[in-house]
Parts: C-alpha cells; structure tokens; sequence
C-alpha cells in the first residue's frame, strides 16, 4: 500500500525515540527532554497515520505538515539530547540522521501533494 515504507519508519524511528528516552539521564533536564521527545517523535507517526486518512487534499497536506513539524521536534530534542550528553555511552547519531532524513521525505510529501 502506498505509503507503507514511511509509515514504517516512522514507527521504527517513534520506537527508537523510546529507547533514547529511557537511557536519558534521570535529572530534572534529562526528564524534560525525554517527555517531550517521547511526545514529538510518537505524534509524527501519528499524525502520518491520520494523513493517509484524510478526507481530502488540503487535509492530507495539512496533516502531513504536522507531521513533518513533530519530526523536526524530535530532531531538535535528539540535538539537544547529545549536545548535553544527556545519554552518556549511547551513540544517538544515527537516529539523529534518520530524523533528519525523515524532515525531507515529510517536507517533499507535503510540497508535492499541495502542488497537484
């Protein structure tokens, strides 16, 4: 079905953010960032479910937009998480790029299905 490769990283990536998130450090900081990355990370592949139910176009740029928006979140709390080096002996650079990566395939979605 169309769409189920994104679909499937996005639920690899939310799983991944999960276990970022439990080796945070237990600080009031490592805390904040593990709750608001368990929440950006999970809502981006939520919100793409949804978009592949929208009821129309605009609903389904608008939802993917969200989307999008979720993952760029979680890219900025898994910068911040090893800058701060809040997950000592956790190498989090891959799920950084898969963030990354995912920024664009939302971002390009979004852009091809508003121009059609």
């Amino acid at each position: 079905m169309k769409g189920d490769n994104i679909s499937q990283r996005l639920l690899a990536f939310a799983a991944a953010a999960l276990r970022v998130a439990s080796h945070l450090s237990k600080s009031p900081e490592g805390r904040h960032v593990a709750k608001q990355l368990i929440r950006a990370a999970t809502a981006s592949g939520a919100n793409y479910e949804e978009a592949r139910g929208a009821e129309s176009r605009p609903d389904f740029v608008h939802k993917i937009k969200v989307s999008g928006k979720e993952m760029r979140e979680s890219h900025f709390w898994l910068r911040l998480t090893q800058h701060a080096q809040l997950a000592k002996g956790l190498d989090v650079a891959p799920i950084i790029q898969e963030a990354h990566e995912l920024v664009a395939i939302l971002t390009a979605s979004a852009k091809t299905a508003k121009s059609r």
